[in-house]
């Protein structure tokens, strides 16, 4: 039997895409039934998260498999750029180890993702579509995941604006749980801080652009709410965190402002992650007590410190996976 991956995930395809192959978690194991009728083959099994659905099948022959179920699925990509990402054989057993290790997520080395596919393997195998070559692939693929995870420290150090965001904000809070975030202005980068932080637990997103309209739709997306651009000073009060992207040509946030709501916020912490070039936030904001104040280049510069790091950690946990990948194919 030969291994096959077809996928779609946030590096090939927008969020309109991949929600018209996302599948909830109580569909997963009828998913995978749908899944060997549309391929014609005797295992598979569906992996489907916020930014990811990959199909994994076993079959006789893997190109003959994979254009099955390229055409099944066609339909679904119409009007789109082709999506999709296709792996056979040891490259497909190569890219689930990968996956389960956190090393092809949007946060490098998120912890998520493993309990996800366990999920998807669980509920295939329960309804019947795994046999013995997909059982052998996850089993072995779950422990290439743990050991990585345990061997090396892939979880720590942030490469990336929002990943570091992230990170300084669980410093600050110790943990986002209960944390309100409020976006202002809708641009991609804000789009992807603020997503960060919901994948790390954010409680809630507000979102206050000039467009309003931009802002419902950010707001839907994150499962959030939005407000109307001149009323965000008004919900600062219950707000935790804060990213700023307008790109207004001169300051929005001033120290006056902020001072004004110290005593209404009881002098809780507040996180300002200012993403806008020119500045959105005057810089004295920073001087008040319990206000965390990071610009554009500070984030960038502790992103740098932290690439060095990673990628040594990389090349860690891919010898661990090309080195259980080995004993795995023979």
């Amino acid at each position: 039997m030969e291994l096959v991956c077809l996928g779609v995930n946030h590096k090939t395809a927008p969020v309109e895409v991949r929600e018209r192959f996302a599948v909830g978690t109580t569909r997963l194991g009828e998913a995978s039934q749908e899944l060997l009728k549309m391929a014609d083959v005797p295992e598979g099994v569906v992996v489907s998260t916020c930014n990811r659905t990959e199909f994994y099948l076993a079959a006789e022959c893997a190109t003959d498999a994979l254009k099955r179920l390229e055409s099944s699925l066609a339909e679904k990509v119409h009007g789109h750029e082709e999506p999709f990402y296709r792996f056979e054989k040891k490259d497909a057993a190569r890219h689930l180890c990968k996956v389960v290790s956190g090393l092809d997520s949007m946060l490098l080395g998120e912890t998520e993702i493993f309990g996800q596919v366990k999920q998807a393997y669980h509920a295939a195998h329960a309804a019947g579509t795994t046999g013995a070559t997909l059982n052998k692939l996850f089993q072995k693929v779950f422990s290439v995941g743990k050991k990585v995870r345990t061997q090396t420290s892939i979880q720590e150090g942030s490469t990336s604006i929002g990943n570091v965001a992230v990170e300084l904000a669980e410093k600050i809070f110790g943990h986002l749980k209960n944390s309100e975030v409020m976006v202002l202005g809708a641009g991609e980068m804000s789009r992807l801080t603020a997503q960060a932080l919901v994948s790390r637990g954010a409680k809630s997103i507000i979102v206050a652009n000039r467009t309003h309209d931009r802002a419902i739709e950010l707001a839907a997306e994150m499962k959030g709410r939005a407000v109307r651009f001149d009323d965000w000073l008004d919900v600062l009060k219950d707000v935790d965190v804060v990213i700023s992207s307008t790109g207004a040509p001169h300051t929005i946030i001033h120290r006056k402002e902020i001072e004004s709501l110290r005593r209404a916020r009881k002098f809780r912490p507040l996180f300002l992650i200012d993403i806008a070039v020119p500045r959105d936030i005057e810089h004295e904001v920073g001087e008040i007590d319990e206000v965390y104040l990071y610009d554009i280049d500070a984030l960038e510069q502790l992103a740098d410190q932290a690439k060095a790091r990673r990628i040594k950690q990389i090349l860690e946990c891919e010898n661990i996976i090309e080195l259980e990948l080995l004993k795995l194919l023979k």
